[in-house]
């Protein structure tokens, strides 16, 4: 399932900011990697009290995984999501539970921010940012305008029952949340274990949960949204505590055409692609889905807006624009304490 927005891969600068900290205890992790939902998955535990055997783990992770990808990824022909996207209009179908729980989300966060819409795949494909390739032109106002009648949560219905759509074209695609919902799951499976120290990320994403075996916090760093092409520096230090970290950012996902710069976010509202000075936004939540969900949410919005809506709900949100005296950074009262 490819991103709308693009999830910086932290992964490699937690595993170097954890190995320059304090010289950790003997006891060692459990550490397994594998592949899923088109990336890749690395998952380290810290076993305590209760033993972890490797192997029957990384299966029951797999397991899980393949559901999540079997339901949610649109390519998949039979997926669960590719069902409902053929389905007519007015028809309930019954969904899954793991199916309930991202498309309840998904239209929640559309609803509250305005700007995540998981009706958009269509929109985003005719600016050229999905499977087919970049287009030879600018889409015209009114191509837009009627790719924008068959796009709206406010088109769902999500009842007892099942989920239904009012407009036979309408597709979902979950690529801004079943990411962090397969976060979420594996992390609910590794608590069900009376484990309670650990660290899951799949694509770049994160969850976080507890302390190194010293004791000491884990540790993520923020990349430099300005730093050189093909090289990765650190901006920021963060200790997440017991949260999910999502980080998105619209400057390495674009295209120039006729001499103008076409970002992959799209904004719903005005059907094209946004035009600020807001490179990164990072945000923390207990849910990785929600706080993926939300990291390209706020990033759609623009600095001010973010701003704005962070601090209305209390979001822990740490933003990054670029202006022309350099790189000018926001963190929302709720995120100052995770500061280093």
């Amino acid at each position: 399932m490819q991103k709308l927005s693009y999830l910086f891969s932290v992964i490699f600068l937690m595993f170097f900011l954890s190995a320059c900290g304090q010289q950790q205890t003997q006891q060692k992790p459990v550490e397994i990697n594998g592949k899923t939902m088109g990336t890749t998955y690395n998952i380290k535990v810290f076993p305590g009290p209760v033993s972890l055997e490797a192997q029957r783990f990384k299966q029951e992770v797999d397991e899980a995984l393949i559901a999540v990808n079997q339901s949610m990824s649109t390519y998949i022909p039979d997926s669960e999501i590719n069902r409902f996207n053929r389905l007519e209009a007015n028809t309930v179908m019954p969904i899954s539970t793991d199916f309930r729980k991202v498309a309840a989300e998904s239209i929640r966060l559309g609803q509250s921010t305005q700007t995540l819409d998981v009706t958009m795949g269509p929109l985003i494909d005719l600016w050229g940012f999905g499977p087919d390739k970049r287009p030879t032109k600018r889409p015209s106002q009114s191509e837009i305008e009627a790719m924008q009648t068959n796009i709206g949560v406010d088109k769902l219905a999500l009842t007892d029952e099942g989920l239904a759509k009012s407009l036979p074209h309408l597709e979902l695609s979950f690529s801004a949340t079943a990411k962090g919902y397969g976060i979420d799951k594996v992390a609910e499976l590794i608590e069900k274990k009376g484990l309670s120290n650990y660290m899951v990320e799949i694509g770049g994403e994160l969850r976080i949960s507890g302390n190194k075996p010293d004791g000491s916090p884990w540790r993520i760093a923020i990349e430099k949204p300005d730093a050189p092409a093909g090289q990765r520096q650190i901006h920021r230090v963060v200790a997440p505590g017991n949260n999910a970290i999502a980080t998105s950012g619209d400057y390495r996902i674009f295209y120039e055409m006729d001499g103008e710069i076409f970002t992959h976010l799209i904004d719903p509202v005005t059907g094209k692609p946004v035009k600020h000075d807001l490179v990164s936004v990072t945000v923390l939540h207990p849910s990785a889905m929600t706080a993926d969900g939300l990291a390209t949410a706020l990033t759609v919005m623009g600095t001010e807006r973010a701003k704005v809506y962070a601090e209305q709900h209390n979001l822990p949100v740490y933003l990054i624009s670029k202006t022309p005296e350099g790189l000018k950074t926001y963190s929302s009262p709720a995120f100052e304490p995770y500061l280093n």
